[in-house]
């Protein structure tokens, strides 16, 4: 990696704060770049530091605040990627898990199992965070055949341009490759972020980030009635902008048909 991953963390406990902070500067691919016990600082840091991992503690007993205030504010903000939530706790209840994934936790992690640990937590992330690594020796290029589709690269093209991408900004490059992608591996051995982290030598949350700050300024730019007649799909009415998946698959969907 080329720069370390950066994460924020949310905990009023200063045992558990200290043992996060330990185990982070052991490591050489990870930086802490803030941590707070108010839901409102963390939502502040968020926004400021834009880290790839948000590891919040559900219940702020000595903090402001919780874990759910920090993730329905998280709702409101427009951040232009999707980073990686982890939660801790120490509620068990398959009822308000289930509100946590409806709320996109990627993970959660119940403080007083048997091998809960800082260690624990920050392995978990990066596992998903990152690329397998039985796949870091391949080398994705470009097939003879995939040079010469240049009817499927104009088809490509002529969507976004209806929709108003800009060649501007690097984001659109990223679309291109994973909507080509998608049209012509119908059976990936990996997801098209993990094609597109390979091929950049990026974080896949790096890729996300610029793609969906692509369909940010689309949307702020284009014309209301282009957008209505070019892009059909439902948009999240928290946002009022599609996600880079939804976005991608869109494209691929209408290319299909």
């Amino acid at each position: 990696m080329n720069s370390k991953i950066k994460i924020i963390l949310l905990e009023d406990n200063e045992k558990d704060t200290k043992e996060f902070e330990n185990y982070i500067n052991k490591r050489n691919d990870i930086t802490l770049v803030g941590t707070t016990n108010s839901s409102n600082e963390a939502i502040i840091l968020t926004k400021r530091v834009l880290p790839d991992i948000i590891i919040l503690d559900l219940e702020l007993h000595n903090g402001t605040g919780s874990g759910f205030d920090y993730l329905n504010n998280l709702k409101n903000i427009e951040l232009d990627y999707k980073p990686l939530i982890i939660v801790t706790t120490n509620i068990v209840s398959n009822t308000i898990y289930d509100k946590l994934h409806k709320d996109f936790v990627d993970l959660i992690f119940y403080k007083k199992q048997t091998d809960y640990s800082p260690k624990l937590v920050i392995e978990s992330a990066m596992l998903l965070i990152q690329t397998p690594t039985n796949n870091d020796n391949v080398i994705y290029t470009e097939s003879k055949s995939e040079e010469k589709d240049e009817g499927l690269s104009n088809r490509i093209n002529k969507e976004l341009d209806l929709i108003g991408i800009s060649y501007k900004h690097k984001g659109r490059d990223y679309m291109f490759d994973a909507i080509y992608y998608l049209l012509t591996n119908d059976n990936q051995d990996i997801t098209v972020f993990q094609y597109l982290s390979k091929k950049y030598k990026l974080l896949t949350s790096s890729i996300s980030r610029a793609i969906q700050t692509s369909i940010n300024h689309t949307w702020r730019t284009t014309a209301i009635e282009d957008l209505r007649n070019n892009y059909t799909a439902q948009i999240n009415y928290n946002t009022g902008v599609p996600t880079p998946t939804e976005f991608i698959y869109y494209i691929v969907k209408k290319l299909k048909n």
